[in-house]
């Protein structure tokens, strides 16, 4: 049972240090894929501490970026408490805040571990797509043919960002889409990010991320009425050719496993499932919670 000297508060940036504490807890922590740290968004909307006597023993964070998504970007907890209570305690207030705010809000989260799995199922979310991993290798890729039409591919600069968020926006639907600032902080983290234009200007875009074993295809996105002409094979392709994407090792991207179109794209290019998935869980003020 929770200890009637615990409370639930917003975070705020003094929290930085004892939040970042926790968070070197790994095992007790869930991060979101991000664009952004965790203590990044210290100061922003959606950021609550559990704490006692001033000291932090839970953190949860999930702003909406984009709007009306709040993505679970962390909860973490002191190994003193059992995560069912440090999760409790903070979500039931959490949650009321989030809905007094936006009735029309969905809090969402990327589910990597199971022990925040059942935190959430036990807490009326409920499992909506599955993010699917593929991966190819230099032996393995297919190389598709050339585009036909004026189409050119050149690395993408700042000035293009106003019309690449209108392409992810158009290719990705709200719930996923990157706003402005996620696709300013995207390019600057990326190895490589180029985009495919014609003459009505930006069609199609990529940003790739480099690791220890390769590189991510982190995006890839193309104009609804100029899909299925080869843009994105061919942003794929100047991606290994130029970047050497390839060289290092493999390329990875990941998909909801029910976006049919992006997997025939990566699998005649080339790229095979590497069996790993992950769960996408919404919660919204529609879902029954008690």
């Amino acid at each position: 049972m929770i200890n009637l000297h615990l409370q639930v508060r917003r975070a705020v940036p003094q929290d930085h240090r004892q939040i970042s504490n926790l968070i070197f807890q790994e095992s007790n922590t869930h991060r979101h894929l991000d664009w952004r740290t965790a203590l990044e968004w210290l100061g922003a909307q959606n950021f609550w501490v559990l704490e006692e006597n001033g000291n932090v023993l839970a953190a949860l964070a999930c702003p909406e970026d984009p709007a009306d998504v709040a993505w679970i970007r962390l909860f973490s907890y002191q190994p003193h408490l059992s995560g069912s209570e440090a999760w409790s305690a903070i979500w039931n207030i959490a949650r009321a805040d989030i809905f007094a705010e936006n009735p029309h809000a969905q809090i969402a989260s990327i589910v990597m571990k199971q022990w925040f799995q059942t935190l959430l199922l036990n807490s009326g979310f409920e499992p909506k797509w599955n993010i699917v991993l593929l991966e190819l290798r230099s032996e393995d890729y297919v190389p598709a043919h050339a585009i036909s039409g004026s189409v050119n591919i050149r690395p993408m600069q700042e000035t293009d960002l106003s019309e690449v968020e209108e392409v992810d926006r158009e290719a990705f639907g709200a719930f996923w889409h990157n706003t402005l600032d996620s696709l300013k902080r995207a390019c600057g983290q990326s190895f490589y990010s180029s985009v495919a234009e014609n003459e009505t200007g930006v069609i199609g875009y990529q940003i790739s991320t480099g690791n220890p074993f390769g590189a991510h295809l982190a995006r890839l996105g193309v104009r609804t009425e100029m899909q299925g002409r080869g843009i994105g094979s061919a942003l794929i392709h100047d991606l290994i050719q130029k970047a050497g994407a390839l060289q290092s090792g493999r390329l990875t991207v990941n998909t909801q496993g029910d976006n049919f179109a992006s997997l025939r794209l990566y699998q005649k290019l080339g790229f095979v499932r590497t069996g790993e998935n992950y769960p996408v869980f919404v919660n919204t003020l529609e879902m029954p919670y008690s």
